[in-house]
């Protein structure tokens, strides 16, 4: 399966804010946004003149690279969020939120994506009693999301539960029990994701 293997912390440089892509060390003073604020490279600090497509592109790459998916899974997420009624936009990020390893940062089950992500590869998690270890796999109202009887990564669950100060609406957590419903599709305004959704819209509208 194809995935980003570099070192995470210049993606965020590279965006110019915290994407959160490492978990608790993000909430540091050793995050790299907080040490070095400016893009990586010896071109770092070089002003480069903001056009609109660059605005634009910056704004699908930071999109893409907070949900960590790559170029043609994005492409295919914005596809069907064209097909979607409503605004295209507000259905991408919704269509982004509600998978699976997006789910379980915001329940507070993990630490960051990638941490969710291999939780659910390695098969620890159950959706309405059968096991998921599909990351990408998308949950929908009324779902009940448990931790496998038994599962090794307890401890590590129950870990990150300590990093999360609120739940989001849209979700129902137990996090003594370590499970979880989806009530409800989320709103706009409860999708925290630091981006402007019309851009990328703009972007592959052209």
């Amino acid at each position: 399966m194809a995935r980003y293997t570099g070192p995470v912390c210049k993606l965020c440089r590279r965006e110019g804010e915290k994407l959160f892509l490492k978990g608790e060390r993000c909430l540091t003073d050793k995050c790299a946004i907080e040490r070095r604020n400016y893009p990586p490279g010896q071109h770092g600090r070089t002003r480069v003149r903001q056009s609109e497509y660059r605005l634009q592109l910056r704004e699908k790459q930071k999109a893409r690279r907070y949900y960590g998916v790559l170029e043609r899974q994005f492409r295919n997420y914005y596809e069907k969020a064209s097909r979607l009624p409503g605004a295209t936009g507000e259905n991408l990020l919704r269509l982004l939120e509600t998978r699976l390893d997006s789910v379980l940062v915001r329940l507070g089950f993990a630490a960051s994506r990638r941490q969710a992500r291999q939780l659910v590869r390695h098969g620890h998690w159950l959706v309405n009693g059968r096991r998921v270890d599909i990351p990408s796999y998308q949950v929908r109202p009324d779902d009940v999301i448990t931790l496998k009887p038994g599962s090794p990564a307890e401890p590590v669950v129950r870990e990150a539960t300590e990093l999360t100060s609120a739940v989001p609406a849209w979700l129902q957590a137990d996090h003594d029990g370590l499970t979880a419903k989806v009530l409800r599709w989320p709103e706009r305004d409860e999708i925290p994701a630091p981006v402007q959704e019309q851009l990328i819209v703009e972007l592959y509208s052209k």
